[in-house]
């Protein structure tokens, strides 16, 4: 059964810093891209940050460039978001998310952040 399982989330005040995890379970971890995404109620979701299989290629959304850093744990079936200099509009619900070769597509259930004072 394929698993994605986000932790980390919270309430931070503006500046802070948060970690998110996604383990993952019940497919071939390293070879599937792997992204966080995240939503806000009444927007469309967002993609934050993407990395490949072997962890060599990373990409950003510009919102977020040079604050987050994705990274991943291919022995421990896990992804991370690392966030820093943390803003009130990067308040959302972020979900890991992982795909194959574009056939086979899996969503976490997401781990809201909060950034307010």
């Amino acid at each position: 059964q394929v698993q994605l399982v986000e932790s980390g989330g919270g309430l931070v005040q503006p500046g802070g810093s948060l970690r998110l995890s996604c383990a993952a379970s019940g497919f071939t971890f390293s070879a599937y891209v792997l992204s966080w995404h995240r939503q806000v109620p009444g927007k469309e979701r967002e993609l934050v940050a993407t990395i490949t299989g072997d962890g060599g290629r990373t990409n950003y959304a510009d919102s977020v460039k040079g604050r987050f850093t994705i990274s991943r744990d291919n022995a421990k079936s896990t992804v991370y978001l690392q966030m820093n200099s943390l803003k009130p509009e990067d308040t959302a619900v972020y979900l890991c998310y992982a795909e194959w070769m574009g056939w086979n597509k899996f969503w976490g259930q997401g781990t809201q952040v909060t950034v307010s004072s």
